[in-house]
């Protein structure tokens, strides 16, 4: 039997805002991912440490407070640091397009936008963390 594929979702900082996180998660759920929500105000260590703990392929951080530029950063040096920079790192939120760029050569493999299709989400995850 084939492994799932594992995502963690997570808010990071003091963005209150988790209905996009939630939509996402269930989005991931119905495509047959198991999910482990972090819940709200997580910090980027504790992000990583669920990550790792969980064993996950992936991460989708989710992110509307306009901390992404400090934050993400933090976690992908976070993944390195504790030798997990295979986990697939995807962002959500109000991202520039300027720093959506940045971000991806920083390593994060996609940035979504609103409005991104879940859909899209799903397959994108489904091809690069499998």
């Amino acid at each position: 039997m084939e492994r799932r594929i594992r995502v963690v979702i997570a808010k990071p900082g003091l963005d209150g805002h988790d209905r996009g996180a939630k939509v996402i998660a269930r989005a991931l759920r119905d495509a047959g991912m198991e999910v482990i929500y972090t819940g709200l105000h997580q910090t980027p260590d504790q992000i990583v440490e669920t990550a790792i703990q969980e064993d996950a392929d992936a991460i989708g951080i989710s992110i509307l407070s306009g901390a992404h530029m400090t934050l993400v950063p933090r976690i992908l040096d976070g993944l390195r640091a504790n030798g997990a920079e295979d986990v697939l790192v995807v962002v959500g939120g109000t991202i520039p397009e300027d720093d959506a760029e940045e971000l991806r050569a920083l390593g994060v493999a996609e940035v979504f936008t609103p409005g991104a299709a879940t859909g899209e989400i799903v397959e994108f995850i489904r091809e690069r963390a499998a």
